[in-house]
């Protein structure tokens, strides 16, 4: 692979200018094209004075103008923020400051942000960006070959700034190099077998890691990224499949629950499909099993990561799921893993303890952040935060997160941006939010409200007021009323009992008053 994810694009515009990059609709955009458009960004950033080194955020969903811009972004010598493009404006605003970013790339316009950012606003995201061979200088006949300028990012370079978790608090920029993003996109389409004619369905977010993974080897390889397909329609997305001639499916465990009903019945003609990819949260095995029994054919691999790892850290090999079910399989090329305990001492097989990293992938650091990057890297060593085991063989088996990130599908939430968002009520004088157990989303948002003296909670009132500051995925689907939180003696707040008492108590919005949990 090409040094660079950049350089490694190029080459595949350079060889089959042509081929399809991506399939939008009824639409395609060629790698002839897409280079065009990434050089076109490139010329307009750097005629307007960016700077090497600059930060740019993007607030873009999936389509050929998000990889245009993201690559423009590199090839003028940018670092890309990219950013949910259903944040409320509160969100953007604290990760455009703390990014420090001068430049925003939106689908829609952008309100309510500083002064001095400018704002680039793009419009449909299944169309090409505007930006065209004409308006970028120099000659646009073929694409630019990676070797022929000296003006193309060095692998070594800061290539993003992934956040992953909150801006209210204290925001955490996953800081990846070129080489980091390279060497994840190399070893994912090693075990994956991409190659040119790979037809992807792009479902998941490309702001997201997982997402973001599929885009760049894909790209990389010289595939195609079939996009403008969600889940709430499933048979049309089955009959998509088949129309386009996806090889390779990328989920979550709520994508393969949604799924799975439907491939039941379904009179569309799958065989098309190669693989299929799963990560973002543990997923049954029975539900694996589920899907390979209606698609005998498919290869399915169950794999594991972190952003902190650029993407993926562990798969599992599809023919070894029968004798190793709950697996997270082997590490990637590169890639070392080991389960350590508390001191940082190496534990034996079957030990439970926490999963340690190193490898090419594993990020520089938390951006503007020294003592959290010193936290969690240690002698080039990702301390994940994870627990796990691994078996004789070297399999590793995930045992639960330390982290509190709630996963509702494909999408992460932050407790505390959504603490902070509560606190703002008059009414609330405390409240915690905790990931609850769902069937199809894998986790959904709860939250549990101590009141003020006197005063009353409306659990659909305090919906209202989140959708009105918060994306739709991060509003709490249960609201409990609670005379306290359950803490330590320490005063540390013990999550898990919140949940066990929302699980209990069942579906219902409204709980009793006062009864503590």
């Amino acid at each position: 692979m090409a040094p660079t994810l950049l350089h490694g694009f190029l080459e595949q515009a350079f060889r089959q200018p042509q081929a399809p990059a991506f399939a939008c609709g009824t639409g395609r955009v060629s790698y002839g094209d897409l280079s065009r458009q990434v050089r076109g960004v490139a010329e307009h950033l750097r005629a307007n004075g960016l700077a090497p080194g600059s930060r740019v955020a993007m607030l873009l969903p999936n389509g050929p103008a998000y990889a245009a811009v993201l690559y423009g972004i590199w090839m003028a010598g940018g670092v890309a923020v990219p950013m949910d493009p259903s944040a409320r404006t509160g969100s953007v605003r604290g990760r455009l400051r703390h990014a420090g970013a001068t430049w925003v790339f939106a689908a829609s316009p952008v309100i309510g942000i500083d002064a001095g950012v400018r704002v680039v606003t793009l419009g449909a995201p299944d169309t090409p960006t505007p930006w065209t061979a004409a308006q970028a200088p120099g000659d646009q006949s073929i694409p630019v070959r990676w070797g022929h300028t000296g003006r193309l990012p060095r692998s070594d370079a800061l290539a993003v700034i992934s956040y992953t978790s909150g801006t209210t608090g204290r925001p955490k920029g996953v800081m990846l190099s070129h080489a980091n993003l390279a060497s994840n996109a190399r070893a994912i389409a090693a075990y994956l077998d991409l190659g040119p004619g790979e037809r992807a369905l792009a479902t998941l977010p490309f702001h997201y890691a997982y997402g973001a993974s599929v885009l760049n080897s894909h790209l990389a390889a010289g595939g195609c990224l079939v996009v403008g397909e969600t889940l709430v329609y499933p048979e049309r997305l089955l009959a998509r499949i088949q129309r386009e001639r996806v090889t390779g499916l990328p989920g979550v465990p709520s994508t393969f629950a949604l799924l799975a009903p439907h491939l039941r019945d379904t009179s569309h003609d799958l065989r098309c499909l190669r693989y299929a990819t799963q990560a973002g949260g543990p997923m049954a095995p029975e539900l694996v099993r589920a899907v390979s029994r209606r698609l005998p054919w498919l290869r399915f691999f169950v794999m594991y990561g972190q952003t902190e790892a650029t993407a993926r850290l562990s798969y599992l090999p599809p023919h070894r799921f029968a004798d190793k079910p709950g697996s997270a399989g082997v590490p990637v090329a590169d890639t070392v893993l080991e389960v350590r305990d508390r001191a940082g001492g190496r534990l034996p097989a079957g030990r439970v303890g926490e999963i340690w990293a190193r490898g090419p992938g594993i990020m520089r650091g938390y951006w503007r952040d020294p003592e959290a990057s010193a936290d969690v890297l240690r002698d080039g060593w990702l301390r994940t935060g994870d627990l796990g085991w691994m078996d004789a063989e070297g399999f590793l088996y995930l045992r639960g997160r330390r982290s509190q990130l709630i996963k509702v599908g494909a999408q992460r939430v932050s407790p505390e941006e959504v603490e902070e968002v509560l606190a703002r009520l008059p009414y609330v004088a405390e409240a915690a939010v905790i990931g609850i157990a769902d069937k199809v989303l894998g986790q959904v948002v709860g939250a549990v409200i101590v009141p003020r003296p006197g005063a009353a909670v409306e659990p659909r009132e305090v919906q209202r007021h989140c959708l009105e500051h918060l994306a739709r995925h991060k509003v709490p689907r249960y609201v409990r009323v609670a005379a306290a939180l359950p803490r330590t003696a320490s005063g540390k707040l013990r999550r898990h009992v919140l949940a066990r008492g929302i699980e209990q108590a069942g579906p219902a919005v409204k709980s009793q008053q006062g009864r503590a949990l």
